[in-house]
């Protein structure tokens, strides 16, 4: 009895303590750039983000926020990364269109997923989305997907 007592309670808080429980959300990706300001306009003028107060971590951080409270860190270093298309950020956009027009006006290029320049492509599921870099080579996926 006293066995069946002691699995029972062990099961009870393997079920309490699950993966599921904990409900993640995102809060936050970090970048290394080599030139904080050369970045930072990227982030600000060409995706449109606001910056926003770095949290007192001095000159070479600046953050900048999405609309759903995530941000995005971008830190001055000179480590190196090696960028790869299949390693991106991906954002959402009310107008795919007209972002593809004003990248042409501002000459940033971009590319659909097979590389095709200045074009985009439409996944199975319907999404279009096009790729560009940022300043440091970093991809990031601009796509219509409404989650």
């Amino acid at each position: 009895m006293k066995i069946a007592y002691i699995l029972l309670i062990n099961l009870f808080f393997l079920h309490v303590m699950t993966a599921q429980d904990f409900k993640l959300t995102k809060d936050h990706d970090a970048l290394l750039v080599k030139d904080l300001d050369k970045a930072a306009a990227f982030y600000s003028d060409i995706l449109g983000l606001p910056e926003i107060d770095n949290a007192g971590l001095g000159p070479k951080f600046r953050w900048f926020a999405l609309n759903n409270n995530v941000q995005i860190h971008l830190i001055e270093s000179e480590e190196a990364f090696k960028p790869h298309k299949g390693v991106h950020l991906a954002l959402n956009i009310d107008d795919l269109d007209g972002f593809m027009k004003f990248l042409k006006s501002k000459n940033i290029p971009f590319e659909n997923w097979p590389g095709e320049a200045g074009t985009t492509n439409t996944r199975p599921d319907g999404v279009r989305q096009i790729y560009l870099t940022d300043p440091d080579g970093y991809w990031i996926e601009i796509n219509t997907n409404k989650l």
